[in-house]
């Protein structure tokens, strides 16, 4: 599944705007502050399909990444040139089942999910953790029993990160031509998560990554 919608990240060798990742849901779209490390940061904007990246200058971005976020936040950003730009559409995608016989895939491989929910490198650890399990008990305990337990042990964690980045996407992206129900719907779904304790506890325990499953 593609978006009609694309997600452009940029990187800058500034320290990050703040210790906590910041999510913004605005009218003019999306916008997310994050970061690599104390002295990086990476930068999101939700723009049109079919958008270019000659067409986004270090100035367009930062001047619209402001319009986005808190003017307390704003305040604070420490602009310049950037280290990388890139443009992807906001792409869902699972392969399934996830191996051939003696062939397994992992990570990007096997599983794509929009950047909003931040699964996809939690997913590919939890793949990888799945196939050091399986190949120690192939090669010390001779279990080939389990090999066919791979796939379906891996994508029932796949799928539940897979909705709740398409949920974090649906709720967070302006995607416009949405009924006037349909919006206020999603608006009650958005309030409701951060305004309830359990909705809370939902988002969290999501975010964080669902525990790992066993292979038998």
């Amino acid at each position: 599944m593609t978006i009609r919608s694309a997600g452009w990240g940029y990187s800058r060798d500034t320290p990050p705007v703040h210790h906590e990742l910041i999510y913004a849901r605005h009218e003019r779209g999306f916008a997310l502050c994050s970061m690599r490390s104390a002295e990086r940061s990476r930068y999101y904007l939700q723009v049109p399909a079919g958008e270019r990246v000659e067409a986004w200058s270090d100035d367009r971005f930062w001047d619209e990444l402001s319009r986005r976020i808190p003017r307390e936040v704003a305040a604070q950003l420490v602009t310049g040139p950037s280290l990388e730009k890139s443009i992807a559409p906001l792409h869902s995608f699972v392969a399934e089942p996830m191996q051939h016989g003696r062939l397994f895939l992992a990570g990007d491989a096997a599983h794509i999910v929009p950047p909003t929910g931040a699964k996809g490198l939690n997913l590919a650890a939890s793949d990888v953790s799945v196939l050091h399990r399986l190949f120690a008990a192939i090669y010390h305990q001779g279990r080939t029993d389990l090999i066919p337990r791979y796939s379906p042990t891996c994508l029932r964690r796949v799928w539940k990160a897979e909705r709740f980045s398409w949920w974090m996407t649906r709720h967070l992206h302006d995607f416009g031509q949405t009924l006037d129900f349909d919006e206020r719907v999603r608006q009650a779904e958005f309030d409701y998560s951060l305004g309830s304790r359990a909705g809370l506890t939902t988002i969290a325990e999501n975010y964080v990554g669902l525990p790992y499953e066993t292979l038998e």
